[in-house]
Formats: C-alpha cells, sequence, structure tokens
C-alpha cells in the first residue's frame, strides 16, 4: 500500500494538480455529486418520474452540497489532518474513530435540519423530524462509513479524499436526501 501512495504522489501533480493548490475546486464537485444523488433518490427510489420530479428539490440538495457539505467537510479533513497528521494505519484508525465518533453524529444534527428549514417546516416540526430521523441516519451512516473512511484516510492524500468520499456518498447521499424530505 505505500508503494501505491508513493508512486500515486508521484503522478498526481502530473494528473490534476488543483486539489493540492486549490482545495476549494473539489466543493462543485461536491454539491453536483449531492444532486445526482437526488436525482436518484427522487427516480430509483421514489419512483417519481420525470414529471413528478421536484426540480427545487435537486437544486436545494445542489446548493447544500457546494454552501455546507462541501466547506464543511473539505474543511475538517484538513483539520483532522492537523489534530493527527501522520499516514499509519493506527493513524488512520484515530482520524476513523475521531470522525465518526465525534464529526459524523455533529454533521447529520446540523444537515437533517438545515435541510428541513430550506423545505420550510417550523422549529416544532424540524425538531420532531430531527429525533425521528436522527438515530436510523446515524445507525445507517455507521454501516457504511467507518470502512469508507479508513481506506480514505489511510490511503487517500489530502486534496483528494473528499473528491473520493463525494463519489462513494452518491448512494448516500440519496438515502440522505430520501430521510430528510420524506415526512
Amino acid at each position: 500500500m505505500h508503494s501505491f501512495r508513493a508512486k500515486h504522489q508521484q503522478l498526481s501533480p502530473r494528473w490534476h494538480p488543483a486539489p493540492g493548490k486549490y482545495p476549494d475546486t473539489c466543493v462543485p464537485c461536491t454539491g453536483s455529486l449531492m444532486g445526482l444523488g437526488d436525482v436518484i433518490s427522487q427516480q430509483l427510489v421514489e419512483r417519481r418520474g420525470l414529471r413528478e420530479h421536484q426540480t427545487g428539490r435537486t437544486l436545494t440538495m445542489v446548493s447544500l452540497g457546494c454552501g455546507f457539505v462541501g466547506p464543511v467537510v473539505g474543511g475538517w479533513y484538513r483539520v483532522l489532518d492537523r489534530l493527527i497528521p501522520g499516514t499509519t494505519k493506527v493513524d488512520a484508525l484515530k482520524k476513523m474513530l475521531l470522525d465518526q465518533g465525534g464529526f459524523a453524529p455533529c454533521f447529520l444534527g446540523c444537515f437533517l435540519p438545515l435541510v428541513g428549514t430550506l423545505n420550510g417546516l417550523s422549529t416544532q416540526d424540524n425538531w420532531a423530524k430531527l429525533q425521528q430521523d436522527y438515530p436510523d441516519a446515524l445507525i445507517t451512516n455507521y454501516y457504511l462509513w467507518p470502512a469508507v473512511q479508513l481506506a480514505n484516510f489511510y490511503l487517500v492524500p489530502l486534496h483528494y479524499r473528499l473528491a473520493v468520499v463525494q463519489c462513494v456518498a452518491v448512494i448516500w447521499n440519496s438515502y440522505l436526501s430520501w430521510k430528510a424530505h420524506r415526512l
């Protein structure tokens, strides 16, 4: 694995130097992939069809990706790398435990009510929806993300982590969109 990482670091500036130099270049990618997750949710999970597709909802998810998820998660990865600067297996495990034990619960606790607010829910309805959806969303998070994050923190350079996570997150974003927009 170390030779893979070393070879990647040697070649990656030739492929795509922007994420390292401009870390926020992954933010539009995050917004696009969150929008894709919502389209999958509406079309494949909810089976709305094109006529019943809620374009505003998709645009809300794109906006959340660009304005909240991308900057917050990207910033978190930079902070996490400063808190635990190594790249060993133990360092990756520490990062994953801090990410999943601290960041993930807080992130979901902010994301779900933010979507509720953008959907026009009252404070009381938003609180009730958070109490209903949060435990299930957090448990579902733990089925997917610890393994993904362990690999992400061990194998992927910091400036590509947000993009890698968002590619995996297309399915997760479909789930979150469905969960957040379900009445």
